[in-house]
């Protein structure tokens, strides 16, 4: 089982990988056969190339990350964060408040990732004066 503080420090490189536009940092975080689905209820990315392709098209958004609050280990195998996306959107810019749950390998790895959020957890920001 991997210690609380590795997962924790394992969400907070996939943080600053994202607000960084490293692709390959944030590939490099999931095991080969990892699963993302984001948001829940979504069909799952399986595997490093499908997940790839989910990361770029995220990062071509601008879209960034800031915690709302520290970031959950546990007994098990898995952790949580709570945190804010802002990115730009047809109508604007725009925050959707997500929460993120982890799974991990005995390596430390990410196993798979479920982003929980809908519709009603994403507002629009005013327009910068």
């Amino acid at each position: 089982m991997v210690p609380a503080a590795q997962m924790k420090q394992a969400m907070q490189a996939y943080l600053d990988a994202f607000n960084c536009n490293d692709l390959e940092a944030l590939v490099a975080l999931y095991a080969d056969d990892a699963t993302v689905e984001d948001p829940v209820g979504s069909k799952p990315k399986r595997g490093r190339d499908e997940i790839r392709a989910f990361y770029a098209m995220a990062l071509k958004n601008g879209a960034k990350l800031a915690l709302a609050a520290p970031i959950r280990g546990s007994q098990g195998d898995a952790a949580a964060m709570a945190f804010d996306v802002t990115l730009a959107s047809p109508h604007g810019r725009a925050v959707i408040h997500v929460i993120d749950v982890m799974t991990f390998d005995a390596q430390g790895h990410f196993t798979s990732m479920k982003a929980y959020w809908s519709q009603s957890d994403m507002e629009r920001l005013p327009a910068a004066t």
